[in-house]
């Protein structure tokens, strides 16, 4: 008699091509808007590496513009030029010896670029005498009035923006990341072409979801031939943009099978981001149901991520097969260990770093002797 395997966990680790995630948690790409002209500072190398040493079995650096006028702030980390490599390559390296997989985020932000950072005084769009630039969008639609007024993208811009990706992408894996993620969510540039909301185009890329998908598909496309093939390439995408008329979770189910069709390895799945009149019903696990829906309409490997704060929440998503990783952003900010805690609520083997090994062992018998009343 057969039995059937046991189903996939938390803490199994994930086969993509040739690299092993030794964990199904995913520390998300989470903007610092704390770069000068795209390089990478100690800022990064510390809150990358912290997140591997709490035991996150795969680290995402933010996104990383691809070109000067790609970045949404003049403070986003970059790596549209050779002398970007030799920071990001310390981070991976580093990365790498706590034992998680390093990747990086490939973007452009199209019409939400030359935009200020949260935390500044004055928002909207930068100035160009304070260091702005002019958008680019596939449409001369601003997101929102006080965001810039895009120029339209003609077919040698179109061109510049393929090779600038191609660029980047030979440059990540020059750097040493082991796994790639092209972001085409949250209202930036390939999530533009993809909705029609944001894409009002008349020509070949414009109108029907085959055409909206044309550019987003030779983004992919050029990344996947650049990228080293034993490497996995994953795509963020928004699944809704949760406004009326607005890209569907339809649309997103068939551009998906496109992205297996290219070799696409992974689809990280969250929403909304291109147009302010969305509407969020946001709840915990909020956007699991969407990954659900991917992974099994598509056939495709997902993430799930949104609002996924407990060990339990997190391991029922991947053992129910909801998504195959979970990412997880505001929390890992919160808790920088939170995997390895995880990992003791779950049972699971969890292998702190030798230099707080001791300390770490010491919270838990003493957790342990208070539940048992051991301990005055």
């Amino acid at each position: 008699m057969s039995f059937p395997s046991a189903p996939d966990h938390l803490f199994s680790p994930l086969q993509q091509r040739s690299v092993t995630l030794p964990n199904r948690i995913v520390c998300s790409p989470m903007c610092q808007y704390s770069s000068e002209d795209g390089f990478a500072s100690d800022w990064h190398y510390v809150h990358l590496g912290t997140r591997a040493v709490g035991g996150a079995g795969t680290v995402m650096t933010e996104a990383a513009a691809v070109s000067p006028e790609g970045r949404i702030s003049p403070q986003d980390l970059g790596i549209w030029k050779d002398e970007h490599i030799p920071m990001l390559r310390r981070i991976a390296d580093f990365l790498k010896e706590q034992g998680s997989v390093p990747a990086i985020q490939l973007a452009h932000a199209g019409r939400k670029a030359s935009t200020h950072r949260p935390w500044d005084a004055e928002q909207g769009e930068v100035a160009s005498a304070d260091g702005g630039w002019r958008a680019v969008a596939p449409s001369a639609a601003r997101f929102s009035e006080t965001y810039p007024l895009p120029a339209e993208l003609d077919r040698a811009a179109l061109d510049k923006i393929v090779a600038d990706f191609t660029a980047a992408t030979k440059r990540s894996a020059a750097a040493g990341f082991l796994l790639a993620e092209l972001h085409a969510a949250h209202g930036y540039l390939l999530h533009e072409f993809l909705s029609p909301v944001s894409n009002l185009r008349s020509d070949e890329y414009g109108g029907s979801l085959e055409n909206r998908a044309r550019f987003p598909l030779e983004v992919v496309r050029a990344v996947r031939a650049a990228f080293p093939a034993h490497l996995p390439l994953w795509v963020r995408l928004s699944a809704t943009d949760w406004v009326e008329g607005g890209l569907s979770v339809e649309d997103t189910v068939a551009f998906c099978k496109l992205l297996k069709a290219a070799d696409v390895d992974l689809v990280d799945v969250s929403s909304g981001g291109n147009d302010p009149r969305q509407q969020i019903p946001v709840g915990a696990g909020y956007q699991v149901a969407f990954a659900e829906r991917v992974k099994r309409e598509a056939g495709i490997a997902t993430g799930a991520v949104g609002m996924i704060t407990e060990p339990a929440q997190a391991d029922q998503i991947v053992r129910t097969g909801q998504a195959d990783v979970v990412l997880l952003a505001r929390e890992l900010l919160r808790e920088p260990y939170w995997p390895l805690r995880a990992a003791q609520a779950l049972h699971k083997p969890g292998s702190w770093p030798v230099q707080y090994e001791r300390a770490a062992q010491g919270k838990v018998e003493r957790r342990q002797a208070l539940a048992t009343g051991s301990e005055d």
